[in-house]
């Protein structure tokens, strides 16, 4: 079974167990975190598509640690000019350990 969610501006694939680094949320260290907006579950054969999210379906998991990510360096210049700028930049992330998917429909909730 696995998950199809947005956070951040980007979508990820997460089943249970999975650790996955997402974009910094102001959360802490050992927190639970539900994300809510999942777009598709895919349960073996069985496959739900939001639109655009599926009703009380969530994702979720705790918060293992802050991260950042690797540093990219940004470099400009202009010809004939002698300007040239190096900078570097190191984006935050949070690490985040996949307890469960909450699928949204309940046992014994059937419309």
């Amino acid at each position: 079974m696995y998950a199809i969610f947005s956070s951040g501006g980007k979508q990820y694939r997460a089943s249970a167990g999975d650790t996955l680094d997402l974009e910094k949320m102001d959360v802490f260290v050992g927190q639970t975190v539900e994300l809510t907006s999942v777009l598709m579950i895919v349960d073996g054969d069985q496959v739900k598509v939001g639109t655009p999210t599926l009703e009380n379906a969530a994702v979720v998991g705790h918060v293992m640690e802050h991260v950042k990510g690797e540093k990219l360096y940004v470099f400009k210049s202009k010809k004939r000019k002698g300007y040239r700028r190096k900078t570097g930049h190191r984006q935050k992330y949070v690490r985040l350990y996949i307890d469960e998917i909450r699928s949204g429909i309940e046992a014994g909730a059937e419309a």
